[in-house]
């Protein structure tokens, strides 16, 4: 079995659930605890688990509003931009994009207007941000 697939059936264990205990996985990727747990700590050294998350149904989130926003930066602020967007609280991910936005934040806020809000006062304000487009998530499908 080669290490490759190996990893590949640990990350899918753990992409499906990210609480699983190392027995778990090892039971799933038919692997011992100690291979999982050797693999784990290779890949998190290795930056490629960058950390643990849960997945939220926006629907069901009766606080928050989620909003995925495309943002458009000028190329020649890319990087302070980006590192600025970086530092908002607001901002739970930001992703680099080759769509219709050079980059792609999720965003929570309280409701549209909260969101509208951190658009207008801290996304816009940022030196190099030219344009903000938010898409609101409505239902988790999948």
């Amino acid at each position: 079995m080669s290490t490759q697939a190996t990893e590949d059936r640990i990350l899918d264990v753990l992409e499906e659930d990210a609480q699983a205990s190392y027995a778990e996985i090892a039971d799933r990727a038919d692997v011992s605890k100690p291979t999982v747990r050797k693999y784990i700590n290779k890949l998190e050294e290795e930056g490629v688990i960058v950390g643990y998350s849960a997945d939220i149904d926006p629907k069901k989130l009766s606080s928050k509003t989620i909003a995925m926003v495309g943002i458009d930066v000028a190329s020649e602020r890319y990087v302070e931009a980006t590192n600025a967007l970086k530092d908002l609280a607001q901002i739970e991910a930001l992703y680099s994009s080759s769509g219709d936005h050079m980059l792609m934040a999720e965003v929570r806020a309280a409701d549209g207007d909260a969101l509208g809000e951190i658009i207008s006062e801290n996304i816009l304000e940022i030196d190099g941000v030219t344009a903000a487009h938010p898409s609101f998530l409505q239902e988790r499908l999948k």
